[in-house]
């Protein structure tokens, strides 16, 4: 449940944190909710390009599950976002039957925007997982209700919210959900489940599975992950991408905590999870109508840059990004340059482990293959754990007719890309790898990328062959 971090290194700080557990029911009877602001009625900037974003925060739980610092939490992001030429609707403290309403309205208005709109959802308060459901708590709810009555009354993050949203394939729909991913039972790594992002999809979470997201215990203060989106969205340059500025706040909110005067802070250091299937490059200042086209960089800054998106081995992207942070470390493209960098290093510690069987020529291009095949391999080279699972996938009905492990060269770079996206990180993939290696007789390996996958954050739905043969 929630704790407040009274000891005697707290002494003489201004302020208390506190543990926000992230459970899941929205209840919320007789509550008083303040009615949402109408995106419509907001003045949108002129701009070729439309930007929708919905708010909604929960500071109202029974006690002690209140979470004080949600509704600065809207009021800073949605500041922020109008600089950025969003129209926002923003909503606090809502029961689930306006939610809900509020949520149909905005999916009604983003169903009828331009197919390369942007569409951002925002969540902050309680929620947990259910039968490998991520649900999202409206206020009122007590969060430590049965689970059945927590599945009963939520909203569902994919079911409810993501997968409603139109697709966006020349444009984007981003997800954040800051919230704890604790789960139901104490000791259960079962909190908010790794999801798998639809294409044209960003989906954020503010901490890594089974663990507590950090709340003040004053309205005075953010989050710490919303108080990092906020400070990086109004102040990286304008070329940064909207995937590059979600690993952005992600170093940030580690850095932050592990920096922290107060241990129990620096203790619980959250590494917020992304999940990115995006599919065009959209950056965090959009188009607009009249304004004066950016000047061209030089002609040096310009090739290196081109070099670097052409490239797809880690340790080629390292070299290019490296040399390019060192010549040009004011550039407006740094930051992305810093992310590939960065990306690529975690890609190269991956394919350095003895259980992963995946190699340079993995990630050869051609000027055939499919462009979203090869966005993927360019994203593998910047340590994509998702676009290195959707690489595998391309290999998965050839590896099923393999005869044995490693018995053919599709099974074998299934096995690989596999491999790989678990070593960055990826749960959903070590579960597939298990039943890979369970239907090819193969039991051992099976136990131990099943024990993997639950290590990761990821609970299969009830419905998958989670019972070993």
């Amino acid at each position: 449940m929630n704790q407040r971090f009274e000891s005697r290194d707290t002494q003489g700080l201004p302020q208390l944190a506190r543990r926000r557990f992230l459970w899941g029911s929205l209840l919320g009877a007789g509550l008083a909710a303040r009615p949402a602001r109408s995106a419509a009625a907001q003045a949108r900037p002129a701009g070729a390009e439309v930007r929708l974003a919905l708010l909604l925060g929960n500071r109202s739980y029974p006690q002690p599950f209140d979470l004080p610092p949600i509704p600065k939490n809207l009021r800073d992001l949605e500041a922020v976002l109008v600089r950025r030429g969003f129209a926002v609707t923003s909503a606090l403290d809502l029961d689930l039957p306006a939610a809900r309403r509020v949520l149909d309205q905005f999916i009604t208005q983003a169903a009828a925007s331009p197919p390369d709109a942007t569409v951002f959802f925002y969540f902050s308060g309680h929620g947990v997982q259910v039968d490998a459901a991520n649900l999202l708590l409206p206020a009122g709810l007590n969060p430590s209700a049965r689970g059945e009555q927590l599945q009963n009354s939520s909203m569902q993050l994919l079911a409810d919210v993501v997968r409603r949203l139109p697709p966006r394939r020349e444009g984007m729909v981003i997800a954040v959900v800051d919230a704890c991913r604790t789960g139901l039972k104490s000791g259960e790594v079962v909190g908010l489940n790794q999801v798998e992002a639809p294409p044209g999809c960003l989906i954020t979470f503010s901490t890594a599975a089974g663990k507590p997201a950090i709340a003040p215990a004053v309205e005075t203060q953010n989050t710490f992950y919303t108080g990092s989106l906020v400070k990086l969205m109004a102040s990286v340059p304008d070329q940064t991408t909207f995937p590059e500025l979600m690993q952005l706040v992600r170093s940030d909110v580690r850095e932050t905590m592990l920096n922290h005067p107060l241990p129990a802070i620096r203790q619980l250091a959250q590494d917020p999870f992304i999940a990115d299937h995006t599919r065009v490059r959209l950056t965090v200042e959009p188009r607009r109508e009249g304004a004066a086209a950016a000047a061209p960089a030089d002609i040096d800054e310009d090739a290196e840059l081109k070099k670097l998106e052409r490239l797809a081995w880690p340790a080629e992207v390292l070299q290019v990004a490296e040399a390019f942070l060192k010549a040009r470390p004011d550039s407006a493209f740094a930051p992305g340059v810093q992310v590939a960098r960065d990306g690529a290093r975690t890609a190269m510690r991956a394919l350095q482990r003895s259980d992963v069987r995946l190699f340079k020529a993995a990630f050869a291009t051609s000027d055939d293959m499919p462009a979203d095949q090869r966005q993927d391999l360019l994203r593998c080279g910047r340590g994509d754990k998702d676009a290195a699972a959707r690489m595998a996938w391309r290999f998965r009905e050839g590896a099923r007719g393999g005869a044995g492990y490693g018995g053919s060269a599709t099974q074998s770079r299934y096995e690989g890309w596999l491999q790989f996206a678990v070593a960055l990180g990826n749960g959903i993939a070590s579960y597939e790898l298990a039943l890979h290696f369970r239907n090819t007789g193969q039991p051992l390996l099976a136990a131990q990328f099943e024990a993997r996958a639950r290590e990761l954050g990821y609970t299969p739905p009830p419905d998958l062959d989670n019972v070993r043969k």
